[in-house]
């Protein structure tokens, strides 16, 4: 009896050592992602990106040997609904690495994330709040802020026109809000005037007073923020009818492809800033990477990724170098995955962007790009700029 009893400890013991043994050989990435609602082009695209980051780096070795693992669940792009996807994730896998759908679900989960969590966190927004390392540690963008985006397109205008009447059109959103009190301190700083403010839901809607309001104040240079679509090929189609000469503009989310279809011929009109190169760029070594594992892995499929795509495989790919670091270093915790995390610096990223240094949890770089009627894409007007705020 006492040798079947030591015989049963010893075997339990050996699993044990063994479950610890593989724990320690894998690491967990969980990821809450829009499948419905209107960012839905975005969870769909970014959740391909994830997938292709995560099997490209197991391929190549893992995590210095280690395997990272991916789970993921719908959010719906509803803050209650991500918040408890988040969750669920958390309790099911404890992962070390974490990304939200929005911008709402990231300012609702960062204390809990910087008390209780402690996760390497990033999601799909550029929102101040998840760039700001002394409030929230264990946040970042993976490119520059709303902000950074507005300082981008502002210091365009002042070299273009210095002194312009400009005005900011956005959504009644903290998407759309997040970047107007910087966007206003910073033109006045750069000798612009913002004369107009318009504001709108999102979708379709009268955007007629708003027109009128701008040609009244005589606007020159006009920036969308807080849509993806509708209403900006709206605006820009009235206000040639109502006669209104203004150079619109729009950042990241706004800065897409299918909004060139949608605008036809006045595609050549717009301008914006995005934070990556485009996926038909396949002059930079990592577009055509991304490229060549896409067809590989799906011969049959789409033809293009958009920025959304690009946005995710950026900050998986970061997030994977932090682990790297992090695992090479020693224990892989929240606090030493931020330290990681912050000591890249010149990192190579194959021209998806220019060498990424963190600087305040975010990368405060952008390029000008200008719509092209012909080709349904964006050409670069300007080099990447880096930004030193």
């Amino acid at each position: 009896m006492k040798k079947a009893l030591m015989l049963v400890i010893v075997l339990m013991t050996i699993l044990s050592v063994s479950q610890i043994v593989q724990a320690q050989q894998t690491y967990t990435l969980g990821a809450v992602h829009p499948f419905t609602g209107r960012f839905a082009f975005a969870g769909v695209h970014g959740q391909e990106a994830m997938k292709d980051a995560v099997d490209m780096a197991n391929e190549a070795g893992g995590i210095n040997g280690k395997k990272l693992q991916y789970f993921w669940k719908d959010g719906e792009y509803k803050d209650d609904v991500g918040i408890a996807a988040f969750k669920s994730l958390q309790s099911q896998y404890k992962p070390q690495l974490m990304w939200g759908q929005s911008t709402g679900m990231t300012k609702a989960l960062g204390p809990e994330i910087k008390d209780r969590y402690k996760v390497l966190y990033s999601a799909y927004t550029f929102a101040d709040v998840a760039a700001n390392p002394k409030e929230n540690p264990y946040l970042f963008i993976p490119g520059p802020t709303y902000s950074e985006m507005f300082a981008v397109l502002l210091n365009y205008i002042a070299k273009q026109k210095p002194g312009a009447n400009v005005a900011f059109f956005y959504s009644d959103t903290e998407f759309g809000r997040e970047p107007i009190a910087f966007g206003r301190e910073y033109a006045k700083k750069l000798g612009l005037k913002v004369v107009a403010e318009e504001v709108t839901k999102v979708g379709g809607v009268d955007v007629t007073t708003n027109i009128l309001s701008m040609k009244q104040k005589n606007v020159e240079f006009c920036i969308f923020q807080g849509y993806v679509n509708d209403p900006i090929a709206q605006v820009m189609k009235q206000s040639k009818d109502y006669g209104l000469k203004c150079q619109f503009m729009g950042t990241f989310w706004s800065t897409e492809k299918h909004l060139l279809e949608g605008l036809g011929p006045q595609a050549d009109e717009y301008i914006g800033v995005t934070a990556y190169s485009y996926y038909y760029q396949d002059q930079y070594p990592m577009i055509k990477k991304i490229r060549e594992w896409v067809k590989k892995r799906d011969p049959k499929g789409a033809d293009y990724r958009s920025q959304a795509y690009m946005q995710v495989f950026m900050g998986t790919t970061l997030m994977i170098e932090a682990l790297k670091r992090a695992d090479k270093a020693g224990p892989v915790t929240g606090e030493s995955l931020v330290k990681a995390f912050q000591s890249i610096k010149n990192f190579d990223v194959g021209g998806l962007m220019p060498p990424v240094t963190i600087k305040g949890n975010s990368i405060p770089v952008g390029r000008v790009v200008k719509g092209n009627s012909k080709t349904k894409q964006f050409d670069p007007i300007t080099d990447w700029i880096i930004l030193d705020l």
